[in-house]
Order: C-alpha cells, then sequence, then structure tokens
C-alpha cells in the first residue's frame, strides 16, 4: 500500500532526523576543533615530528573529497582493525576528522596574523612561550578567526547531508524517506532545504555576535 499524504508522524521524523543531524554537527564540531587547535599548538610549539605530521593529516584530509573519508572509514576501517562500526560512529569519526583538517588551517592562520612585533616585545620583556600565547596571541587570534570559523560550520552543516548514504537516518534521509512515500518531492525538499538554511542562519548570527563582543573587548584592553 503506497501513502501519498503527509500525516503527524512525518512531523515526529523530520524531528528526529533534525535532532540527529544538530547532534552530530554539535559533537564533531566540538571534537574536530579540539583535535584542530591540538595540531595548531604542535606546530606554535614546533615540536618535531608530531608537528609535519598533523600538517599531513590535515592536507590530506582537506584536499580529498569527505564522501570517499565516509567510505574508507565505513566500509575500510572495520575490514583493516577487524572490529564492527555503526554508521554513526563511522560518520563522527569522518566529519570530526575533515572538521579538525580546516580548524588547524584556520588556527594556524589566526595564530600568524599576530604582528611578529608584538611576539618580540613579549619575549623582551620575558613572557613565556606560553604567557605569550595566553595573553597575546590568542585574544587576537580568537578574533580573526571567527569569520573564517563561521564559513566552516555553515559548511560542516551541510556536509553532514552526507551520512544518509551509510544508513544514518538524519535530515536528509528522513526527507529522502518522506519522499519515498508521499511522491511530493518539491514540498518535501523545500522543508528540507528551509530547516538547513535556518539552522545555517543560527550558527552564522550567533559567529557574528561573537565576533563583535570579542573585538570589543579586545580593543577595550588595548590588543
Amino acid at each position: 500500500m503506497r501513502y501519498t499524504d503527509f500525516t503527524p508522524h512525518d512531523l515526529v521524523l523530520l524531528l528526529q532526523g533534525l535532532g540527529v543531524s544538530a547532534a552530530l554537527f554539535a559533537a564533531t564540531t566540538l571534537i574536530g576543533s579540539i583535535i584542530g587547535l591540538a595540531w595548531a599548538l604542535l606546530r606554535y610549539y614546533r615540536v618535531r615530528l608530531l608537528a609535519p605530521l598533523a600538517a599531513l593529516v590535515a592536507e590530506l584530509l582537506k584536499n580529498s573529497p569527505v564522501l570517499v573519508q565516509l567510505f574508507l572509514v565505513f566500509f575500510g576501517l572495520p575490514v583493516l582493525l577487524e572490529t564492527d562500526l555503526s554508521p554513526v560512529q563511522a560518520a563522527l569519526i569522518t566529519l570530526s576528522g575533515n572538521t579538525a583538517a580546516f580548524m588547524y588551517v584556520i588556527a594556524v592562520s589566526a595564530i600568524e596574523s599576530v604582528g611578529r612585533e608584538q611576539l618580540e616585545t613579549a619575549r623582551v620583556f620575558g613572557l613565556s612561550r606560553w604567557q605569550t600565547l595566553r595573553r597575546i596571541v590568542a585574544p587576537q587570534a580568537a578574533a580573526f578567526s571567527l569569520g573564517p570559523l563561521a564559513g566552516l560550520l555553515v559548511n560542516q552543516l551541510q556536509v553532514t547531508s552526507l551520512i544518509s548514504v551509510i544508513g544514518v537516518v538524519d535530515l536528509t534521509k528522513a526527507g529522502a524517506i518522506l519522499n519515498l512515500r508521499t511522491l511530493k518531492p518539491f514540498i518535501v525538499w523545500t522543508v528540507i532545504g528551509l530547516l538547513y538554511y535556518l539552522m545555517a542562519r543560527l550558527i552564522a548570527g550567533a559567529c557574528a555576535r561573537a565576533e563583535v563582543r570579542l573585538r570589543a573587548h579586545g580593543q577595550w584592553k588595548g590588543l
């Protein structure tokens, strides 16, 4: 039996898919940010072997298709490690790694945007490398990075739609299910697109407000 009308259960399915997409986006953003910043610190402290390795991994991840990475993790990693990997776990690993690669690039660019004369001045006044990072580099780098970060987060939100191909019932997968059942693609995909758009606007707006406050705080501090 084929249903062609929408039912109240369709709203539940959409909300569940939206929740999965939002949760995975939040989790992979947090994990990816931590990893990316850690890689950037390896470069800042010029850790031998690890800093070049982190740069190489980031270069590979940011210059290869996310869908290929997803298939490699979901189909290849279980064979390599002889273990089971659920679609959600594969999505978490893939998107976290991809986010980390771009976060690394943003963090490195933000750190390098701080004038060298400020670093030299800090050295003259006897500040350690950690004190220079915490008091001088980090506040300015954070303000510089918020613009690129907003673009990255919006892009990574859109990238989450790819995880539906490995069976994760996210917002896109919920849309595909409703489309097959109702045969009303224009309505279904318009709603899905609007939901992604609203989430993207929320992210961009939050980053814009944070950037204004951070820059104002930095000016007040005289940075």
